[in-house]
């Protein structure tokens, strides 16, 4: 019998227990940052006791890596859907409203990241050289062959993605202000036009 058949499953409990545990750390992270956040906050906000948390996770920085490793994955999702094949300004508007649709969805994952880059990315540095990094030059390599073939105005592709990153992830980042200043519940209200409108216009070739 191999190692993989003697470990046991987790029982549904145990795996309702962890993704309890990680959404409440999520909530905690989001709003304190890894430095703010102790065990003591997430098991609150879990509902279970500190010792119910040591159970599944050694520690707060397992749990933050887990929900770091997590997100990076569906942070890259909208980059790698770039499809090089595709219609150069339909491709770059599509990833446009990806990102904003997961500013909207994922506002508490888009500010546990932002904290880690903010804090230096500790955690995370050995995700972005070996993750992000060879797929950000794959894809700015693909926006430039645009542009090369007069499909898209010239501009520098790295600093294209930069800004629709900074113009997506905003609404996640500073929501409670947007929200102040727009007088609006609603997430990133008016985004989908105006950054439609903003791209296209930087990007229509002559």
């Amino acid at each position: 019998m191999t190692a993989d058949e003697t470990t046991k499953k987790p029982s549904r409990i145990q795996q309702r227990n962890r993704s309890r545990i990680l959404d409440a750390a999520l909530d905690v992270f989001s709003a304190q940052g890894y430095r703010g956040a102790t065990l003591d906050q997430i098991a609150e906000a879990a509902g279970l006791s500190k010792p119910n948390i040591l159970y599944y996770f050694a520690g707060k920085e397992e749990i933050h890596v887990t929900l770091l490793s997590q997100t990076m994955e569906t942070w890259l999702d909208p980059l790698i859907e770039m499809n090089a094949d595709g219609e150069a300004l339909d491709e770059i508007l599509a990833y446009v409203m990806r990102k904003l649709e997961m500013a909207r969805d994922f506002p508490r994952e888009s500010r546990l990241f932002a904290n880690e880059i903010l804090q230096g990315a500790p955690r995370m540095l050995p995700h972005l050289q070996g993750d992000l990094k060879p797929l950000f030059d794959e894809k700015c390599a693909v926006i430039q062959g645009w542009m090369d073939a007069g499909k898209l105005a010239p501009v520098d592709p790295a600093h294209l993605v930069f800004s629709i990153w900074a113009t997506t992830q905003h609404y996640a980042d500073f929501a409670v202000q947007i929200s102040v200043l727009l007088d609006s519940d609603a997430p990133a209200p008016g985004a989908d036009s105006f950054l439609t409108d903003l791209f296209t216009k930087l990007l229509r070739s002559a």
